[in-house]
């Protein structure tokens, strides 16, 4: 089986604005994260971002704006050598609609441990909302509660000791 690195995207790998993160121009990938990818593809970890991207059934930005930021992270971070996974997101917001995807619900994490053939128990979520955590919690994957955008190569480190 597989080990995977799940993780958040705004405010764990780009920047927390406080409001959505809405076209490419306000997408900035934050200056750690090269440093913490790798040490996790050097550990044979797997690299899923799981987001919540609300915004989209809002519509403050639609899915073009989100997959334009989701091609300049894999570019950015393929000039390192770092592939991402893959990305998983959920478009819905519960003042919308209901759903099963969005965090804390554990479906998009069900869907890469079945998909990627991942070990939860050899998994962590890093995320900087306790939805995050239940997110992983919920399905047997450790979690790491940040600060928005706070640097967690420390963690990185400590779980690839």
């Amino acid at each position: 089986m597989n080990k995977a690195i799940f993780l958040d995207r705004d405010g764990v790998i780009n920047k927390e604005l406080g409001d959505y993160v809405k076209k490419l121009s306000d997408f900035e990938v934050l200056a750690h994260v090269v440093e913490g990818l790798q040490l996790f593809k050097d550990n044979g970890f797997l690299l899923i971002v799981i987001t919540n991207q609300g915004g989209i059934s809002k519509l403050e930005y639609g899915r073009t704006e989100m997959h334009a930021m989701h091609s300049y992270l894999k570019n950015y971070l393929g000039n390192s050598g770092i592939e991402l996974t893959h990305i998983y997101y959920c478009p819905h917001h519960p003042n919308q609609s209901k759903c099963l995807c969005r965090k804390p619900a554990s479906l998009l994490v069900e869907k890469a441990i079945a998909k990627y053939g991942i070990d939860p128990t050899q998994s962590y979520f890093i995320g900087d909302k306790q939805r995050d955590i239940d997110c992983g919690l919920a399905v047997g994957v450790q979690g790491f509660l940040i600060a928005p955008n706070e640097n967690w190569v420390p963690i990185a480190k400590q779980i690839c000791s």
